[in-house]
């Protein structure tokens, strides 16, 4: 799809307009698609899977990224903090995995597990399962890890073929969008999706309150990231984002991503007072089989977190990643997680 045509349909992904419109059609094709698929589940007629320990899924109903990779890490730090003994399923996107899940933990090889399950396992060093069939990744993970007391998956709130006992959806400033079904807007499931899930997380740019949902509504919160300090690629020093833009003011900063939505690492680092000359946005999940960068000029070339575990092999000492850490408007949000849970004398 010509970079054009992309804009297009983002634009008319939010506004609508007459090619929205005219998609409209494939989209009540796929609105059918969808409800034949959750009354299959529904009533037995296809079976999921349940798990012999909880599950919490993460999510989303907007296409492409809306910050699930921070959420999950955080909500694995704060079960492992708890005392539980979390596990993680992902879909290992863009990687071939074969008809066995791969199972690891701690320092994974993108090229093998992905880079957003790569990211979390260097992040928080929980077990880590990755195969496009849930049910298959679960029983692969709780066979190598049987500790394991609750697995959190990365992302899977259509798969209905894995039984879950907590959905939390992300989303970010683009909400809803038109409001539509594939391809005619960006929605893989109805916008009353929304009302079904048990929290929703919005990913916004910085602290805003929230209103108080209605009793029985879905949990909200927001999420903002906040930066901390860089580290280079090639050596691992640390500097401050604010000791990089003074030394690199007169060189030239270029900041690069290729995430679902690299407005938002751009949008973070000049909230934290880095101007970037360059912004480069890369595809989600973008390969670095080659280097993007060997045509930049700059002196200093910005990264997100989830770009560095794959680009660390380029030999560019002009990389740093930025790490950020996720902040969340509702402090009591991962003791409600948890509670929500069964307790673990009755899981066996």
């Amino acid at each position: 799809m010509s970079q054009t045509l992309r804009s297009l349909l983002q634009t008319q992904w939010q506004r609508g307009g007459w090619l929205s419109d005219l998609l409209m059609p494939l989209s009540g094709l796929a609105g059918w698609v969808v409800k034949a698929k959750e009354a299959a589940y529904r009533k037995g007629w296809r079976p999921a899977y349940r798990a012999p320990v909880p599950v919490i899924v993460v999510g989303n109903v907007y296409v492409g990224g809306t910050g699930k990779t921070p959420v999950v890490t955080a909500i694995v730090q704060a079960l492992s903090e708890r005392g539980w003994t979390p596990g993680v399923v992902s879909r290992g996107y863009g990687v071939k995995i074969g008809p066995r899940p791969r199972v690891g933990h701690g320092d994974l090889p993108p090229e093998r597990f992905g880079d957003e399950p790569a990211l979390i396992g260097r992040s928080t060093g929980v077990p880590i399962s990755v195969h496009p069939d849930r049910p298959r990744a679960a029983r692969s993970l709780l066979g190598a890890f049987p500790q394991i007391d609750v697995i959190v998956s990365d992302d899977g709130l259509q798969h209905l073929a894995l039984a879950r006992d907590i959905e939390i959806l992300v989303q970010d400033d683009r909400g809803i969008g038109n409001g539509r079904l594939l391809p005619a807007g960006p929605l893989r499931e109805p916008a009353t999706r929304l009302a079904t899930v048990d929290a929703i997380v919005t990913n916004v740019s910085g602290p805003v309150p929230i209103a108080v949902p209605e009793p029985g509504a879905p949990r909200r919160l927001n999420m903002w990231m906040e930066p901390g300090a860089a580290w280079n690629l090639r050596d691992g020093t640390l500097r401050t984002l604010w000791e990089l833009q003074a030394d690199y003011a007169t060189r030239g900063i270029a900041a690069a991503a290729g995430i679902g939505n690299p407005g938002r690492f751009f949008s973070t680092l000049r909230g934290a007072g880095v101007s970037p000359d360059t912004t480069m946005a890369l595809p989600d999940h973008y390969s670095y089989a080659h280097s993007p960068f060997a045509e930049l000029k700059a002196a200093l070339i910005l990264v997100t977190a989830k770009d560095a575990v794959k680009c660390s092999g380029l030999g560019d000492n002009r990389l740093w990643a930025v790490p950020v850490t996720p902040r969340f408007s509702d402090p009591g949000f991962f003791d409600w997680l948890t509670g929500c849970l069964p307790a673990r004398d009755k899981l066996h």
